[in-house]
């Protein structure tokens, strides 16, 4: 192993004497060329997330196959997403993400041409979305690294507000989108998919500073040892840590398409109509984008500590009130104020990646971050699908309240109460 080790306890850097304030984020003309290039390619993605399910439903009508690709990416993504952070810290980040975008336009372009001759079949479509995928792993956590390059240290958790503002953003939009081309013809969203990784692609051209400090060389050795750095990162720094931990809990108890199902599921089961059914869905969703569009303010005026506490602890509290929530729109207003706080903890939860990570470590750290996020979403998902079946809303509630309780329990430790900003622990 090389002598460069992650350091588990980073010394502060406090800015010296005659600093300059740094311009606005809005006039960093390479941030905000990065944040553009990743909502298109946002977009991208979340459309083809519908558009594939779809795509099969249309031709053998099977649920259970849509199923199968959904699984299918999300378990791709967290597998590659290791990968990507590997390379982020050892290769051109810049050259990664023009391959990856790159690749994937030719591969839509060449699966939207194939779908204009009529000649798709099953096999196929799953394999076209697993390697999109995989692209999308790889290309995740070579972009936030770029994040320490290219922002100043004093402004890390601002820049992460406002990449909160683009997830939740072109979750809102990709599957309107998808929707309404797929109604054009089932190869247009395929098509409108390879035009954002093209747009991508020009935007990440226009990047001028260098996405990542010079490197020396070590002379580590590739070898799962080292890409597995990330996880012992995490595991040994006494701020990432036990928010690493909360977020896993939390995730298990209240991811997206998890508490999403236990909505429709028990709008259903109120016989509520299709209408309130979406409407309820909706306002879930919307309290996430009011809340990565108030998460700049916040995190300029919020302590750490505080709106981690008040994040972790009111998911328990709103579980409970679900269980008591009369009618069904109330639901969806319950679940919007715990997806309204989401955006602030992970805008302060990256920045903190950023500044106490180092740069040479950043990719590996973004790739455990993800894999231990999405690995404990599908355990959710199923989780709440498997005890809704065996006895109704009431209990999945409880258990939401109970599993983000227990999480919650992390938040109460001295680190946790007494966080210093982020800025506060920054590192090169």
């Amino acid at each position: 192993m090389t002598s460069e080790r992650p350091q588990p306890y980073p010394h502060p850097r406090s800015p010296g004497r005659g600093e300059t304030e740094p311009a606005p984020l809005i006039r960093n003309q390479d941030f905000q060329a990065l944040w553009t290039s990743r909502f298109f390619a946002g977009l991208g993605k979340e459309s083809g997330e519908v558009a594939y399910p779809l795509l099969i439903l249309l031709l053998v009508g099977s649920a259970s196959q849509a199923g199968i690709i959904g699984a299918a990416q999300v378990a791709t993504t967290m597998i590659t997403a290791v990968i990507g952070g590997a390379l982020a810290d050892r290769a051109d980040r810049r050259a990664i993400l023009l391959v990856c975008d790159l690749g994937r336009l030719l591969l839509l372009v060449t699966f939207a041409t194939i779908l204009l001759r009529g000649e798709a079949d099953v096999s196929l479509i799953i394999g076209v979305a697993v390697t999109s995928s995989a692209l999308m792993g790889i290309s995740n956590p070579v972009a936030m690294a770029a994040i320490k390059q290219l922002v100043p240290a004093s402004q890390i958790a601002v820049a992460s507000a406002q990449n909160q503002i683009r997830f939740f953003s072109t979750t809102a939009l990709g599957a309107p989108v998808a929707g309404a081309l797929f109604g054009l013809g089932r190869a247009f969203p395929f098509l409108a998919e390879a035009v954002c990784y093209l747009l991508s692609t020009v935007l990440i051209l226009r990047i001028r500073r260098p996405m990542q400090a010079p490197r020396c060389e070590s002379g580590e050795p590739w070898t799962l040892r080292a890409s597995m750095t990330g996880f012992a990162l995490l595991a040994g720094h006494p701020i990432l840590r036990p928010m690493m931990c909360w977020i896993v809990g939390f995730n298990i108890a209240f991811t997206q398409t998890g508490v999403f199902l236990a909505l429709i599921a028990t709008a259903d089961e109120r016989g509520a109509s299709n209408l309130v059914v979406g409407v309820t869905v909706s306002l879930a969703g919307t309290g996430g984008l009011l809340g990565a569009l108030a998460a700049g303010p916040v995190v300029r005026t919020v302590s750490p500590s505080r709106i981690f506490l008040f994040t972790a602890w009111a998911a328990p509290v709103c579980a409970l009130a679900l269980v008591a929530a009369p009618g069904v729109l109330a639901l969806g207003l319950i679940v919007a104020v715990v997806f309204a706080a989401v955006p602030c903890v992970n805008a302060v939860f990256f920045a903190y990646v950023a500044s106490a990570v180092p740069d040479r470590f950043q990719g590996r750290a973004l790739g455990a971050v993800t894999f231990m996020a999405l690995l404990s979403q599908p355990v959710g998902i199923v989780g709440i699908g498997v005890v809704f079946d065996l006895a109704g809303p009431t209990l999945v509630f409880l258990m939401m309240a109970v599993v983000s309780a227990l999480a919650a329990l992390f938040t109460l430790g001295p680190t946790m109460r007494a966080l210093p900003r982020p800025e506060e622990v920054a590192v090169l």
